[in-house]
């Protein structure tokens, strides 16, 4: 997955000098609404997935939480059939990726999730929840930073390009429905390594 160096800092410790307001893992349930405006408002379907990025640490206790994490995606995807599997890019950053054809029980593992490693004190080493959708070859994401507290739209064009007249308009209809990042500047990409892929492929 493509993280420049500054989006890493924005979705870092950058991000959480300049916080709004402090990220609250509830926030993840907008989603849960977001994915019918979606469909119903603007035609785009759910593409099944959905991820949380959290960065590493040296630390037995932080292999405990992630175990521990790992340990709830299990015992979800024996009630829900949610799958997930972990993975780590490139750059060092580690992902949970979530696989379920409905999209309550992607918000709902994501959300347990992160409110675990809350739970563990390691509420700082997240960095974003990602959301999926797809409409006629066009892919969007709603972002969540924890570091801004704040979700913000993101369309990929290839690998550097992105679709800015996509993510305004899922900015004028999501707007009220999610708590949207207002500064603009903190839209940071999180570009796929490949054409088509997902920002965690």
């Amino acid at each position: 997955m493509g993280i420049f160096d500054t989006i890493r800092a924005v979705l870092g410790t950058s991000a959480e000098t300049d916080a709004t307001r402090e990220a609250d893992p509830e926030d993840l349930f907008g989603m849960s609404t977001a994915y019918m405006t979606m469909e119903a408002d603007l035609g785009y379907d759910h593409c099944g997935e959905a991820a949380l990025c959290f960065s590493g640490v040296d630390s037995t206790r932080f292999d405990d939480a992630v175990e521990t994490v790992e340990a709830i995606l299990e015992a979800g995807e024996i009630d829900t059939g949610t799958g997930f599997h972990r993975h780590e890019d490139d750059h060092g950053y580690q992902w949970f990726v979530l696989e379920d054809d409905d999209p309550e029980d992607l918000v709902t593992s994501i959300h347990f999730a992160a409110d675990q490693f809350i739970e563990e004190g390691f509420g700082s080493r997240l960095l974003a929840a990602v959301f999926g959708f797809e409409r006629d070859g066009t892919d969007a994401y709603w972002i969540y930073s924890f570091r801004r507290g704040a979700y913000y739209p993101f369309s990929p064009k290839g690998t550097s390009d992105r679709n800015q007249q996509v993510e305004f308009k899922l900015q004028s209809v999501l707007d009220g429905e999610l708590g949207l990042e207002d500064d603009e500047s903190y839209w940071y990409p999180l570009w796929p390594d490949v054409p088509g892929d997902h920002p965690w492929e």
